[in-house]
């Protein structure tokens, strides 16, 4: 059983709850004084508190998507880090269509209706990386009067080391967009859904890292010309936005600061400012200290020219740690870029908070991108 199935929540509480009520039912025969009643004792206690902690865990992963396997819980990821070896060219294509997936709204199984959702690898050319995706394409996608238009597209980031699969399944990406398509508040567009995390387990931040995986120039150059190519979609800046929550959202806004030549619009929901370095980054940028300058976004709004780009940055005033470098980072902000921003009064870094500003963020990032 998966690490996410909900067979195994249910069996870990199940266990949890026949221990604690076998706890109450043996604890006075275990009352006396000898060795073997206190190992009992502790036997008993102990197993009863691992089985709630492995309970409330896998509860916590199941509603925040932080694993989406044993294999990535224990880090043991086995997805395909990176491909040398794949057909391009006008005999091929660099897009390889694993499957697809029915979106949870009404009339779900009819494409024109709702929308489908495909399972696709990403084969970077440029990059040598390969990585899985759901690309959700909109009703209008499969309608006659669309059938030669070209869509805007988004790429959506998770946050690390986060699932592709909890944009759809936990953050409601598709059906919000569907709900602001039937109320006309958005143009259609076709969300390119990823986590960040291309060269597993490692948390590359979306850098180009020197003599490591090239994450930056996966998403923005082979991504959008993959699926470009594949798709009915524009190949321009003006046509490609990115949007993303946490380690998601540094990555929107530092891969359209620096490349506004492929993402003319970017929403940062919750993100940072500065690429931490840690464990589970490694040293990103080779002992470079201007290559780390210039992944600092307050750094570069401060010293470089400002792109002629549209940024939405999001916070709250209250339980999110990113709240004072937001509200700097708006004030540095300088023309010809353009900034807007979502402040809540208060909101934690979670799946709570981003699903109360993925409706205005869609809204917004549809509204900037050109068919």
């Amino acid at each position: 059983m998966g690490l996410t199935s909900k067979k195994v929540l249910l069996l870990a509480v199940l266990v949890a709850v026949a221990l604690f009520i076998l706890t109450i039912w043996l604890w006075p025969r275990l009352s006396k004084g000898n060795w073997r009643t206190v190992l009992g004792r502790v036997g008993l206690l102990l197993a009863t508190q691992l089985t709630v902690f492995a309970a409330v865990g896998l509860s916590a992963n199941n509603s925040f998507g932080f694993y989406a396997s044993w294999a990535d819980l224990f880090g043991q990821e086995q997805e395909p880090g990176v491909v040398t070896n794949y057909q391009t060219g006008p005999n091929g294509t660099k897009l390889r269509m694993l499957g697809t997936e029915r979106i949870s709204v009404q009339n779900g199984s009819r494409p024109a209706a709702a929308g489908r959702i495909d399972k696709v690898l990403i084969q970077g050319e440029h990059s040598r990386i390969a990585s899985p995706a759901f690309v959700y394409l909109p009703p209008q996608y499969f309608q006659k009067k669309y059938a030669n238009k070209k869509f805007p597209a988004a790429l959506v980031l998770t946050g690390y080391p986060g699932t592709a699969e909890a944009l759809y399944k936990k953050l409601h990406f598709p059906q919000t967009q569907h709900e602001l398509l039937k109320q006309r508040k958005m143009q259609p567009t076709v969300l390119v859904m990823m986590r960040p995390t291309v060269a597993p387990p490692r948390d590359t931040e979306c850098v180009d890292i020197p003599n490591g995986p090239q994450t930056e120039t996966f998403f923005t150059k082979d991504l959008r010309a993959d699926i470009a190519e594949h798709y009915r979609i524009g190949r321009e800046a003006r046509n490609w936005g990115v949007m993303g929550d946490s380690t998601g959202g540094y990555c929107a806004l530092k891969m359209t600061m620096r490349h506004p030549e492929a993402y003319s619009s970017a929403v940062s929901l919750s993100g940072s400012y500065k690429a931490p370095l840690d464990a589970t980054t490694g040293p990103l940028f080779g002992g470079s200290k201007r290559l780390e300058l210039e992944n600092d976004l307050l750094w570069r709004q401060r010293n470089t020219p400002a792109p002629p780009v549209n940024l939405l940055v999001t916070s709250s005033k209250q339980g999110e740690s990113n709240y004072r470098h937001t509200l700097r980072f708006i004030e540095q902000t300088k023309s010809p870029t353009r900034v807007s921003s979502i402040i809540l009064d208060s909101g934690g870094h979670n799946f709570n908070t981003w699903r109360r500003e993925i409706p205005a963020a869609l809204q917004w990032m549809g509204n900037h991108l050109k068919a």
